[in-house]
């Protein structure tokens, strides 16, 4: 999942990518004085909503001119089915119209206007917005019709008891913080956020000891604020510098397969994945920062009593770049997504759930093929690696250094399974893909053939180190 980056890369064109940071720029500068100014002690709900609301309509008229109306359509003809529909029904068909509507602006984009190129996608946001309205027609029925025994922990916490507002449901969905780039959040988080609620039963906790002496002041952003923000300029840098030298459309280019041995092509491969990620990181970073200046993302305390501000963060840098499996990569990547797809499909789809999260990952992110290919493959890969790592994984517990050579060797399948599974999603088009793939395949074969014989050799290896 994408988000703003989607099937357009924002960053791609020099007067969007310009657009975008400004915009982001100025939501960073405005969530500090939203904080500090429009504090809950200082200002009501009421008033903090409406100027959420406006200033994120007016960043969504910046960046995409007219074409924001959608995003008032499509929160629109939600809001009405869940007002003018029975709570029983209502999550199914906001899940319905919403990512309908979603698909049919995605096809239309894509190839009535600009098919393959990169300019402004409108789409991006609401993509977001999808997640928001599905979510929360979730929550609502959730809160409104199950019983609380009937209920998950999880969803007990996100159930909504009662109809948002028309300026609380807008908010919610367009607020200057989230407009752009997301992430998403749940609505009681957010309306906790805006009623000043947010730190209130965390308070209680510092350095895991109770705090009922000193009343404490509402901790500060600013350190997490400026670690994003260098966290941004160094992934601006690597994308723009590396990036720019190692395309991934050269892994399909005939001259560059021909004069250039299988080794040389997988590592490129790895470095054009390695150096295309950066872009993610800056936005979705970005994005955190922005939340976090406003106030909002406040998640607790960590053991030495500093602030922690990753409630609604989007990715865990270190963790996917040193993953050591296909589930590691995805659960650090992309993290309100992945938790969007678990709480709407994953957890309530009765047949063959993985099947349908990835497929629902695949409609929500857009139209081209590319990305259908990336996730019917990512299908096939994750059930291998959940029986790659059931069957061979016991065999590597016996010892640090068998564990140790598991580690290494599973870090390297799993970010070749990246690369080869998400190239697709960069090329887009069914052919390029295609291509890729053919090129690939007599490798594929060897692979399957080591992991066909990896549990005899390993049980054998293990039994050796033992004795």
């Amino acid at each position: 999942a994408v988000n703003f980056l989607s099937s357009s890369s924002t960053l791609s064109s020099p007067q969007n990518a310009v657009n975008f940071v400004v915009c982001q720029l100025f939501a960073l500068v405005t969530a500090f004085w939203f904080r500090l100014y429009l504090h809950p002690s200082k200002t009501s709900p009421f008033i903090r909503h409406v100027v959420a609301t406006l200033l994120g309509f007016y960043l969504a008229l910046f960046c995409f001119g007219w074409y924001a109306l959608h995003f008032l359509v499509q929160s629109g003809l939600a809001y009405g089915v869940m007002i003018f529909t029975g709570v029983e029904h209502m999550h199914k068909y906001c899940f319905v119209v919403t990512l309908g509507y979603l698909s049919f602006c995605q096809v239309t984009r894509v190839y009535v206007f600009d098919y393959g190129m990169y300019s402004a996608d409108f789409t991006g946001p609401m993509m977001v917005i999808t997640q928001k309205i599905t979510s929360l027609a979730f929550e609502i029925h959730d809160g409104l019709m199950k019983r609380e025994e009937h209920l998950k922990p999880s969803q007990k916490y996100l159930a909504v008891r009662k109809m948002p507002s028309l300026l609380e449901y807008l908010s919610y969905n367009c607020n200057f913080m989230g407009i752009l780039a997301g992430p998403t959040c749940s609505y009681n988080d957010y309306v906790a956020f805006i009623e000043g609620r947010c730190y209130e039963p965390k308070h209680l906790e510092s350095n895991g000891k109770e705090n009922g002496k000193f009343k404490q002041s509402d901790p500060s952003p600013k350190r997490d604020v400026i670690q994003k923000v260098c966290t941004c300029a160094l992934s601006l840098m690597v994308y723009l510098v590396i990036y720019a030298a190692c395309p991934t459309e050269r892994v399909i280019d005939d001259t560059f397969m021909a004069s250039n041995p299988f080794y040389i092509q997988v590592l490129y491969l790895y470095i054009s994945m390695l150096a295309l990620r950066p872009k993610y990181y800056f936005v979705w970073t970005l994005a955190d920062a922005i939340n976090n200046a406003a106030g909002f993302g406040f998640n607790g305390y960590n053991t030495d009593g500093t602030p922690k501000w990753d409630r609604i963060s989007n990715l865990r840098i270190l963790n996917i770049e040193f993953a050591t499996s296909f589930k590691m990569f995805l659960d650090n990547w992309n993290i309100q997504t992945a938790l969007w797809l678990k709480r709407v499909c994953y957890e309530r789809c009765p047949y063959n759930p993985t099947a349908a999260t990835f497929l629902l990952s695949a409609i929500w992110h857009g139209a081209y093929p590319g990305y259908y290919l990336t996730f019917i493959t990512g299908i096939v890969v994750t059930m291998a690696a959940r029986a790659v790592r059931h069957n061979v994984r016991q065999h590597f517990l016996g010892s640090a250094t068998l564990k140790l050579i598991y580690d290494m060797i599973t870090w390297f399948s799993t970010q070749m399974a990246i690369c080869y599974t998400v190239v697709p999603f960069v090329l887009l088009a069914v052919g390029p893909s295609l291509k890729f793939y053919s090129n690939t395949q007599k490798y594929i074969l060897w692979v399957k053939i080591i992991i066909f014989l990896m549990p005899k050799n390993i049980r054998m290896l293990s039994k050796d180190h033992v004795s």
